[in-house]
């Protein structure tokens, strides 16, 4: 049998209505209690009345209190206390006035009585006390847990536009050069390679700029963006970019941060590829690895022996002798895992024994079992001519 969901509410999401629940089961609480004690003593059906009218008059004076104190709650503290204790105590003055008229009557005394007076003080003190208390402790509560809520909003906000910041880091060289090698194909009336490869970044660019920041894709969909990239930077590198993808079909539907592998592999662009006369082959690799999915980026570039190695590990370039930030360094990739996963990743860099350079990232195994329509880049032909 279907169970329907239970969402409980917060006692406190509605105040007003919150603030009436309390008033109602305090002073109700205090009027049976003293009734139950007037019975206990022997106390005649008509001692009721009095007990009625003093609950009411607490009551009433309580509503005034909860006007004062929310004009003074948020004030300096010495505002704040010593008005609260001027207002408190005529409020307790004038309930054991009502009070001891009360009594009066009921007793048949038509004389004021000042021992009768400071006889009732002491409860109605007592009670207008620990009604003033419990309002200022429940209301500081409150606008604790508000800041509380405040601050982790404030937080999620900041996190999110970190990540976005993050993704969105794109490298200018990479456009530049892109647009360049458009730029000549064009003036060497090469229309038909020239159009691909602004289709291509067209569709590189707004598969960025479409899903979400913080949004996760599948390792399919993933190979299939850094394919589409790939093939805008075969234009300029031609047979000196040679890839490999080792995927094992276990992790396709394995779930990583959007574009997580493209800084990896124009790192390895920028420092193995475009050093070397001879291009170099870039691999990227995925595997199960217990409940982990691990991901490598490998090259065979000259890895950190080169000159340029501290760049390389910094992400930063030099551009006409001046240093440049690329944006898209791998302490790109090691903010955006802390960010998604906190402490429950690995990233590491190495050289392997055969030479080169390889990233190694190892993430919690999240399996999508069916893809949510999402803006994915578009598959085209390979570049001709």
């Amino acid at each position: 049998m279907a169970v329907l969901p239970f969402r409980p509410i917060p006692f406190f999401a509605n105040k007003n209505q919150a603030f009436w629940r309390l008033q109602m089961a305090g002073w109700g609480g205090a009027l049976l209690l003293r009734t139950m004690s007037g019975l206990a003593n022997a106390k005649t059906l008509s001692f009721l009345v009095l007990v009625l009218i003093s609950t009411i008059t607490g009551l009433s004076l309580t509503l005034i209190l909860s006007v004062v104190y929310r004009n003074l709650i948020n004030r300096r503290p010495l505002v704040t206390w010593g008005v609260t204790a001027l207002v408190l105590s005529v409020a307790v003055a004038l309930y054991a006035l009502v009070d001891a008229w009360v009594n009066g009557l009921y007793n048949g005394d038509q004389t004021f009585d000042v021992s009768r007076v400071i006889g009732l003080i002491y409860l109605d003190a007592t009670l207008l006390l620990a009604w003033s208390a419990l309002y200022y402790m429940i209301n500081f509560f409150l606008q604790i847990e508000e800041q509380n809520d405040q601050l982790i909003q404030l937080e999620n906000q900041a996190t999110s536009a970190q990540l976005a910041m993050l993704r969105y880091q794109l490298n200018p060289h990479f456009l530049f050069n892109t647009l360049n090698s458009i730029s000549t194909l064009v003036l060497l009336k090469q229309t038909e390679p020239a159009n691909a490869m602004l289709s291509r970044l067209s569709s590189f660019l707004r598969y960025t700029l479409v899903n979400e920041p913080a949004g996760r894709v599948t390792v399919a969909q993933e190979v299939e963006t850094l394919k589409l990239y790939l093939e805008i930077e075969r234009m300029r590198f031609e047979e000196r970019l040679r890839t490999a993808f080792r995927i094992d079909p276990a992790t396709e539907k394995a779930l990583l941060p959007s574009l997580l592998l493209q800084p990896l592999v124009e790192n390895a662009i920028k420092y193995a590829v475009g050093p070397q006369e001879a291009g170099a082959e870039i691999t990227i690799s995925t595997q199960l690895v217990g409940q982990n999915l691990r991901i490598t980026v490998s090259d065979t570039g000259p890895g950190l022996q080169s000159t340029g190695a501290s760049n390389r590990l910094s992400g930063v370039t030099f551009d006409g002798g001046e240093p440049v930030s690329t944006g898209v360094g791998l302490a790109n990739i090691r903010d955006r895992l802390a960010q998604a996963y906190g402490e429950d990743h690995r990233f590491e860099t190495m050289e392997p024994p055969e030479g080169g350079f390889a990233v190694l990232i190892e993430l919690p195994f999240e399996r999508r079992e069916t893809a949510p329509a999402m803006s994915q880049p578009e598959k085209r032909p390979a570049l001709t001519g």
